[in-house]
């Protein structure tokens, strides 16, 4: 595990008791005090907080368009690109079969703990220096939305823009195929050659593993262009 205090200053929050930190990193394959109940916890405050920053980025949205924005920003997908943007996978405490199978890589890993984070940030220092954590780490991702953009996958918007700019479609591959048949993890590469983008992304399915990468190319073309 690397120093802690990286992730904290990323986070942008220092822990009062760093062991709520520690737990919400450890996985229930690792032993001890796991995540699992601040991944519960911290679901619903991570809701709830989302909820907020929207009423107030959004004024003219109805309920039911607010909801449909706050489904984008909390979804699987969304939420272990942000714990991949703050290198989550550096720090988590995992089992040794978990190691082996990729799992500091799994979507669904990265995600539940990037959730029990913000539950131990919450019982650390309470609600709004939660806030302020979520804020922070969403705060691109809601600069980002488009309220009347359909909720499309990420493979078809990424093919839309690129269409749009007359760009050749991107080139999916498959890199490695992991784990028994019935709990196989594939690791996807999404290829753009125009802007030399290769993102790389693991998922329970090839499908999976392809909306995840083309999530990731999508925002590394945002920023290359």
């Amino acid at each position: 595990m690397i120093d802690p205090q990286i992730l904290a200053r990323r986070l942008g929050h220092a822990f009062t008791d760093p062991q709520l930190m520690r737990q919400a990193l450890t996985h229930r394959s690792h032993g001890g005090a796991d995540n699992e109940r601040l991944e519960f916890l911290g679901d619903g405050i991570l809701n709830c907080i989302v909820a907020v920053l929207l009423y107030e980025s959004f004024p003219r949205i109805d309920e039911g368009g607010l909801s449909r924005l706050r489904a984008r920003l909390v979804r699987q997908e969304s939420l272990a690109l942000i714990a991949q943007n703050l290198g989550l996978s550096d720090h988590l405490l995992l089992g040794e079969g978990e190691l082996k199978s990729g799992g500091f890589r799994r979507p669904s890993i990265l995600a539940d703990t990037l959730e029990a984070l913000v539950g131990a940030v919450f019982l650390d220092a309470g609600f709004e220096a939660a806030r302020q954590v979520v804020g922070s780490l969403m705060a691109d991702a809601i600069a980002g939305l488009d309220p009347k953009a359909e909720d499309r996958d990420p493979k078809t918007r990424l093919q839309e823009v690129l269409q749009s700019r007359r760009i050749s479609l991107p080139v999916y591959r498959v890199l490695a195929t992991r784990g028994a048949a019935h709990e196989q993890q594939f690791e996807v590469a999404c290829e753009i050659s125009t802007f030399q983008i290769s993102a790389v992304a693991l998922g329970s399915s090839r499908r999976a593993a392809e909306q995840l990468a083309a999530e990731q190319a999508l925002q590394q073309l945002k920023r290359s262009t």
